[in-house]
């Protein structure tokens, strides 16, 4: 059991406990399977420019993205090696359209699907914290 499980359990538990688990969340890196489009399976470096495309998959009218918090558990979801980028959850809160869904750790007993409205609020957390350490910066 991860960290990022065990806050999941004490969140599903007790709603009051969901500070922990987002905070996480936004400072964990995460897996994302992509469509290969002719490169090697196996971790994929970001570069400036990439045309990366993540995998979405579309489930009761809804597209997700999908995440994984380690290598093991990508690869075990997708019963075969596949490529993946390694993102920081709070880049991937910021780069997230407006309707897309995410899936966490799907084929686990962790997982969880965030609906739009909470990565929007979850984007609006780092709004204000980045707010917040830009006044602490020009006192």
């Amino acid at each position: 059991m991860t960290e990022l499980d065990k806050a999941l359990d004490l969140y599903m538990q007790d709603e009051k406990d969901q500070a922990p688990y987002y905070d996480l969340v936004l400072n964990s890196k995460f897996y994302i399977p992509v469509h290969d489009q002719g490169a090697a399976v196996g971790q994929q470096d970001l570069k400036d420019n990439d045309d990366i495309v993540p995998l979405i998959l579309e489930a009761d009218d809804a597209e997700y993205l999908m995440l994984f918090e380690s290598e093991e558990r990508l690869v075990a979801w997708a019963n075969e090696e596949v490529s993946y980028v390694v993102v920081a959850g709070d880049v991937i809160v910021q780069m997230t359209p407006p309707q897309l869904h995410w899936a966490l750790n799907m084929g686990t007993d962790y997982q969880k699907q965030f609906v739009p409205d909470e990565i929007n609020w979850l984007k609006e957390i780092i709004k204000q914290y980045a707010e917040l350490v830009e006044q602490e910066q020009a006192e």
